[in-house]
């Protein structure tokens, strides 16, 4: 099956899920989606003619764009936007650094006998190159509390991990970093839970919502000092999905935290998908910049 390259970081999250329905033949009869081609040979998928994010594009039907060279294939988008985020060197992150720099010169000194004295003026070089604040995403990242209430104990929590690794020699999705001498430092497993999925769906349904599509369990463990942000895109056919780390009915933690791990920390979540992805056909799952193809369900 030829893969796809949607241009994710132009649609917002209703006209890619719409984009979606409609290349499978399902999208509500008065949606329309226009569809085509831009001359660097990359797709777009868009509700509304002024979202085309190209000029001179070539609009066609979506059974009709040809197939892609392997440069235009799906990318690693969230791994991307949050090297965005975090570059010291972005001129974006740099306006709000000066800016911080500015407020802290500006401060009041510290007390005499405080432990740690504040400059009164910072120099324009160490303005220049401070790093820009942590942004919200990073400061609010989410942690085994903010999930739903799920009522797993300790008991089931270790079960749950034991069912993710288990089913790696079943249904093998495991990425792995490692360091320059290929010693492993961080391993994230994915794997599916019927058990978990009912129960997941259950306590969406309590709370007045309800699961989109397939449920996937994954768990990151540290090897050594790292960190985890749960920057994963799943990609399946036309369309990439990137869950928000802030919505549990698309993503949550059922144990640790987003963030800076140690050595023998885990971290055990979930993420719900699209309803048009089959765990029973090939999936692309990227991690930060890695990828692995799995069957989840075979």
């Amino acid at each position: 099956m030829s893969r796809w390259y949607l241009r994710l970081c132009l649609l917002p999250c209703a006209a890619a899920l719409l984009a979606g329905s409609a290349l499978l033949g399902t999208r509500p009869a008065q949606a329309r989606v226009i569809t085509g081609v831009c001359p660097d040979g990359s797709i777009f998928i868009v509700s509304r003619a002024h979202d085309i994010p190209c000029s001179d594009a070539k609009q066609v039907e979506p059974g009709d764009i040809p197939p892609l060279n392997p440069e235009f294939l799906p990318r690693p988008y969230g791994w991307e936007r949050f090297n965005q985020q975090t570059d010291p060197n972005n001129p974006y992150n740099l306006v709000d650094a000066a800016r911080a720099g500015e407020a802290q010169a500006g401060a009041p000194p510290a007390p005499e006998n405080s432990a740690q004295e504040m400059p009164q003026r910072q120099s324009a070089s160490a303005i220049a190159t401070a790093p820009p604040p942590v942004s919200a995403a990073l400061r609010a990242a989410p942690s085994a509390g903010d999930a739903l209430e799920l009522g797993l104990g300790p008991n089931e929590l270790r079960d749950l991990a034991g069912i993710i690794e288990i089913m790696q020699e079943r249904a093998p999705a495991t990425a792995v970093r490692r360091d320059a001498t290929g010693n492993p430092l961080l391993a994230m497993r994915v794997a599916r839970s019927a058990a978990f999925d009912a129960r997941l769906r259950d306590a969406l349904v309590r709370r007045g919502d309800s699961a989109a599509g397939p449920i996937v369990l994954f768990e990151a463990s540290a090897s050594a000092p790292g960190s985890f942000y749960g920057n994963l895109t799943f990609v399946q056919g036309h369309v990439a999905f990137h869950p928000d780390t802030a919505d549990p009915s698309q993503f949550a933690l059922l144990e640790g935290r987003l963030g800076d791990l140690a050595a023998g920390d885990a971290v055990l979540g979930y993420a719900v998908l699209p309803s048009h992805m089959d765990l029973a056909q090939p999936l692309d799952i990227y991690w930060n910049d890695l990828q692995i193809s799995a069957t989840l369900l075979p």
